[in-house]
C-alpha cells in the first residue's frame, strides 16, 4: 500500500525556536482534527543486558518544558527496561494530517506526589486495575484474570469505597517523564521527499538551555 502525500511543508525559518511550541501546536491540531487518541504513543525501550528492544503504545498525560508523561505499572517490562537503562524514545503517528513527532531522552519518575494527583482523579475502575493487575506476568486464562480482579475490587471496596474513602494510589503504579534531548518532527510529502527537521537540544557551560533546528534528508 502507498500514498501520496499532500504539498504542504515544513520550512525551518517559519518554525518556532523552542519545539515546544511546536508540539502543542500540533498536537492541538490533531484534537482539533479528531484524530484517534492524538495522544497516543509508541513508547520504545531496550533491555541493558539482552538488548533486545520492545514498544508499546502509552497515553501522553502531561507535557510541558521538562518532558512527556505517562503512567504504568512499575514492575512491568518497560519499568525493568527503563530501571537499568533509562534511555527511551517516544514516537506520535498522526497520520490524517500526514505528521509524526520523535523524541529521544532520558527517563525518570516523577513525583509520588504528581502520581498521587492523577491517581486521585482516575475513573474508579481504573483505579482498581491499577491494584489488581500484574502487569506483564502471564495468567492462564481471561477468566482468571477477571476472578483476581473482582477478587481486588471486593478488598478495596470493604477497605475504602463502602466508607467513602478515596482508593490510595498502589506504591508499584505511577509516572515516568521523558526529557528530550532530541525532537524530531516530521511531515510527508509527494514523491517520499519528506520533511524532517530535528530539534536538539544543547546547554552551555552557564546551564543556558538552547535547541538547534537541522533539515535531515528523508
Amino acid at each position: 500500500m502507498r500514498k501520496e502525500y499532500s504539498k504542504q511543508y515544513l520550512e525551518e525559518e517559519n518554525m518556532p525556536n523552542n519545539p515546544t511550541e511546536l508540539f502543542l501546536l500540533w498536537l492541538k491540531e490533531a484534537k482539533d482534527a479528531q484524530v484517534l487518541e492524538p495522544n497516543a504513543m509508541c513508547l520504545s525501550t531496550s533491555n541493558k543486558h539482552t538488548n533486545q528492544p520492545s514498544g508499546r503504545m502509552v497515553l501522553l498525560k502531561d507535557f510541558d518544558e521538562r518532558g512527556f508523561v505517562w503512567f504504568t505499572n512499575y514492575t512491568s517490562r518497560k519499568a525493568n527496561d527503563l530501571y537499568d537503562n533509562p534511555l527511551a524514545s517516544l514516537t506520535f503517528w498522526w497520520g490524517d494530517l500526514e505528521r509524526s513527532v520523535r523524541v529521544e531522552g532520558s527517563v525518570e519518575k516523577i513525583s509520588e506526589e504528581e502520581s498521587d494527583k492523577y491517581h486521585s482523579v482516575r475513573p474508579v475502575d481504573s483505579q482498581i486495575g491499577a491494584w489488581s493487575s500484574n502487569q506483564s506476568s502471564r495468567i492462564e486464562s481471561r477468566e482468571k484474570l477477571i476472578e483476581q480482579e473482582n477478587l481486588v475490587r471486593e478488598k478495596l471496596s470493604k477497605e475504602y469505597l463502602d466508607n467513602g474513602t478515596p482508593i490510595p494510589r498502589p506504591k508499584h503504579w505511577g509516572g515516568y517523564r521523558l526529557s528530550p534531548q532530541k525532537i524530531e518532527f516530521w511531515k510527508g510529502r509527494g514523491g517520499r521527499m519528506h520533511d524532517r527537521i530535528l530539534y536538539e537540544r544543547k546547554e552551555d557551560k552557564d546551564g543556558k538551555i538552547e535547541w538547534t533546528k537541522t533539515r535531515l534528508q528523508p
